[in-house]
């Protein structure tokens, strides 16, 4: 049988020098940390000791030490007393039978009646009928999808039923076949925290409610760990969950296979559940993304020999005799038009027609996928038995840090208890630090990455030669400038991450549910800003505020920065490099720290290494595990629908990334973690709304690339309203998108070493000589028109269809509302005809032992009998 325990741990610190433990020892107690885990550990072993030492301090030191290791005794006599009273068994594990002979365990069993109590306290809804409506699930050609399976002895395929909050005193009413296995280990693990987290540790008469909880009890040193353990080692070859786990589904081999996920809710719990049910979901959508987006590249690949434009660059007649504008102040040179070539064919693959649909395709993309999680969550939470699931007692546990700094109290009218809280001056001061820090936070790195932008642009890299055949110096800078800029990002991850705690915490949120939400929030802005602040340079200022030769602008006003010109092949290939760059890197760095953690897990058998020891050994499951996960994969989710216009084979790398990131987070869970406390979840929490908002910001940013990062509507324009004769053409596309501009007008401190005159730029501005000299054209404005007009249109068309589709769907499957119905409407009839069978059973016992019966309830007996006869 695979046997649940939950373990608390103790361990004690051996082989330290005499002098330096005595100078530990001291430092200690004249700083007053007396609740230090170091000072907890250290204590057993150097108290006689310190009884020895004939030093002043020492002494003092030693009494402080002593009254300290007195009261953490205390605290857990008194803590595994309360325990005992509450119900569990516990077992010690002498230090002696640990391998390292220092460790203590303390094995902590939850018997029937335990169980069975709180899952009535807890509401925990449990089988009482097999459900009775058919299923019609049936996929048309599912035989395809064969491969696909696991077998049912993985799966679990437990009969459908219908359940009800579990009551102690009915236990007839519910299907329980065999009490080992009625409780999943996951719910087995929650009642055991739920009662380590309300546990006191202080005599019954004391009136310090405050003293309760196994957290507390980690956080002052009286124990040192507090974990689930795992069924089995996971190299022991058995039928226990983990090792089905890990065989069927940790292992990257099995990526084509459907996820155990009713395996995984048993085993870990609804929040875990749930979070890779969404990763796997996410992940099926990205391939129908993925398939519409590799067609656009391919498009864009056949069409690559047919574009008019890039053949006019190329052709020496025609790009070779136009000599163009230097791109930078002094260091950079007057240069071929001919010289973009390359870069003008790459950036055609994904600057092209298709571009548009695709941006309008992936608007929709994220709306059905949105709608569609919404119905697969909801199935998942009547399946799960979460549909009236509320976190109430996880909003209700106060965190530490919270009842610490809260010196104020107040009287709570419900529950009749004074509570800490915050004064409205506190609350104030943490609010204007907060937005001031992130207002400060997001202005430093939009300063600094534009700097670091024109410092780059200078650099003596842009010569006119060609580095390669297919690379050239502007490519090869923006390529520089995109790896640096990666760098800059990964250091500023680790900064971001500790000041969005720090804010946090200035914040004190009283729950620790609250708690993650602010997180959540704060933590997705800084990382917005970090990894997306790049790609929006570069696709809405870059190249957009240059001015023009003669009067170029400059950053900052008072330096010498000149404002930054997009790659001669356009800003759409630049924007590309940039997302390529960035979130391919940030995607390979972050599996190479996953699947290169150190492995802790042991082979060794458990009649030489203990599963609690071997459980000890692996790393910790913090409460923000999940956290960083769905962080990541939100990251990910904003490169793809933010900028998928101008890279639309983004969303088949994030497909292969999500293949492998399926697995590797199931390895690590399985092989590295220990077993996480199991938590009820119904969604995703926070992370749906921010999903939300990127989706309709998506819309936005991508309707801006196609209008003022793409090249798309000046063609237009020009196809339609500035071809010359009478056919429509892009024949004199190349020189109608260029300015001229006399040399000997360009200001000393931007002009280079003499070279030909006249020189072009890329603008849409009148000639020298002309009564409006330099200033824009008519054109200008009638692209700008119809940029705008192209926002505007694919705006409402976009969210038009997205509202539309979103009120087609429905958020919960009609299948799952009917069942609901059907469950609810149930469990009330079916708990009313138990009670009267019950009453009736009682009745009919006390007539035979010759007691009264009351005149009114034999009458009600008497009605419910005649009633079941007539019916």
């Amino acid at each position: 049988m695979c046997e649940t325990t939950y373990g608390l741990q103790l361990t004690e610190v051996f082989g330290v020098p005499v002098e330096k433990k005595l100078r530990c020892l001291q430092n200690l107690c004249v700083t007053g940390t007396q609740s230090s885990v170091l000072l907890q550990v250290m204590v057993a072993q150097y108290m006689r000791l310190l009884m020895e030492v004939s030093h002043p301090v020492m002494f003092q030191c030693s009494t402080l030490i002593q009254s300290h290791y007195v009261i953490i005794q205390e605290r857990r006599k008194l803590y595994e007393a309360n325990m005992q009273k509450a119900g569990l068994e516990l077992e010690l594990e002498d230090k002696s039978e640990s391998e390292d002979g220092k460790t203590f365990f303390l094995k902590i069993h939850a018997p029937w009646e335990v169980l069975a109590t709180y899952a009535d306290v807890l509401k925990i809804k449990v089988p009482f009928k097999v459900n009775d409506i058919p299923e019609n699930r049936e996929i048309p050609v599912g035989w395809l999808f064969t491969p696909l399976r696991l077998p049912d002895h993985v799966m679990h395929p437990d009969p459908d039923y219908f359940t009800s909050s579990f009551d102690s005193n009915k236990h007839d009413f519910f299907l329980i076949e065999d009490k080992e296995t009625f409780f999943p280990n996951s719910t087995r693990n929650r009642i055991v925290y739920y009662i380590l987290s309300r546990c006191p540790y202080n005599k019954e008469d004391r009136l310090n409610k405050d003293k309760r909880g196994i957290k507390r009890l980690l956080n002052n040193g009286t124990y040192t760990s507090a974990f689930p353990l795992h069924d089995v080692n996971i190299y022991c070859i058995s039928m226990c969950e983990r090792y089905s786990l890990y065989r069927y589904w940790a292992r990257f081999f099995r990526f084509y296979k459907e996820q155990p996920l009713n395996l995984v809710r048993k085993y870990y719990g609804e929040k875990i559940g749930i979070y890779f049910a969404w990763l796997g979901f996410y992940t099926e959508m990205l391939f129908y993304a993925a398939v519409v987006g590799l067609i656009c590249f391919i498009y864009g690949v056949a069409t690559y020999d047919n574009t008019v434009w890039t053949k006019e660059i190329c052709d020496k007649d025609i790009g070779g005799e136009i000599v163009m504008c230097p791109l930078c102040d002094k260091k950079c040179g007057f240069w071929k038009l001919n010289s973009t070539c390359n870069s003008t064919w790459q950036s055609h693959l994904f600057d092209n027609t298709a571009t548009v649909f695709f941006a309008i395709f992936m608007g929709i993309w994220v709306t059905l996928f949105l709608e569609f999680w919404k119905r697969r969550q909801a199935r998942l939470g009547y399946e799960w038995d979460l549909v009236d699931f509320e976190e109430e007692q996880q909003r209700l546990q106060l965190r530490p840090e919270y009842e610490t700094k809260c010196t104020s109290r107040r009287l709570n009218r419900v529950t009749q208890v004074t509570i800490p809280t915050r004064t409205l001056n506190d609350i104030n001061a943490d609010i204007n630090n907060n937005y001031t820090s992130i207002i400060g936070v997001i202005a430093y790195r939009l300063a600094v990455f534009a700097a670091l932008a024109s410092v780059m642009k200078d650099s003596p890299t842009n010569k006119l030669e060609l580095v390669g055949s297919l690379i050239t110096p502007q490519l090869a800078t923006s390529v520089t400038a995109s790896c640096i800029n990666f760098v800059i990002i990964m250091l500023l991850n680790f900064l971001y991450e500790r000041v969005a705690i720090w804010i946090t915490d200035m914040e004190v949120p009283k729950t620790h549910v609250e708690y993650e939400n602010k997180l959540t929030v704060k933590m997705f802005l800084f990382q917005f800003v970090n990894y997306y602040s790049s790609c929006f340079y570069v696709a809405f200022f870059k190249g957009k505020f240059v001015g023009y030769p003669g009067k170029y602008t400059y950053m900052f006003h008072i330096s010498n920065l000149r404002n930054e010109e997009c790659d001669p092949g356009g800003c759409l290939i630049e924007l590309t490099t940039q997302l390529v760059i960035v979130m391919t890197g940030k995607q390979v760095w972050g599996n190479i720290q996953e699947a290169l953690l150190p492995r802790n897990a042991r082979s060794h058998p458990e009649s030489l290494y203990s599963r609690w020891e071997q459980d000890y050994d692996l790393q910790n499951f913090s409460q923000f595990g999940l956290f960083y996960e769905y962080l990541e994969m939100v990251i990910q989710f904003g490169f793809i629908t933010l900028f998928v216009a101008s890279f639309p084979l983004a969303p088949l790398l994030a497909l292969m990334n999500n293949i492998l990131e399926v697995r590797v987070d199931a390895w690590k869970l399985t092989t590295q973690f220990r077993r996480p406390v199991a938590a009820k979840a119904h969604s995703i929490g926070a992370w749906d709304e921010i999903l939300n908002l990127i989706a309709v910001f998506s819309v936005v940013t991508n309707a801006f690339i196609v209008a003022f990062t793409s090249d798309m509507i000046p063609r237009l324009v020009y196809f339609y309203a500035y071809h010359p004769g009478t056919e429509l053409t892009m024949q004199g596309y190349v020189n109608n998108s260029l300015s001229v501009f006399k040399i000997s007008q360009i200001s000393t401190e931007s002009t280079p070493d003499p070279g030909e005159n006249p020189a072009w730029y890329r603008d849409y501005r009148y000639p020298p000589g002309h009564e409006h000299e330099y200033s824009h054209t008519m054109q200008f404005w009638h692209i700008l028109a119809a940029k705008m007009a192209f926002i505007i249109i694919m705006e409402h068309v976009v969210f038009v269809v997205k509202f539309f589709v979103a009120w087609l769907i429905p958020d919960v499957p009609s299948d799952v509302q009917a069942r609901v119905k059907r469950e609810r409407y149930l469990v009330q009839e079916y708990l009313h005809n138990y009670e009267v069978d019950k009453l009736k059973k009682q009745l009919n016992q006390k007539g035979e032992e010759g007691q009264c019966i009351c005149p009114e309830i034999a009458a009600t007996v008497k009605h419910e009998v005649l009633s079941e006869c007539l019916t």
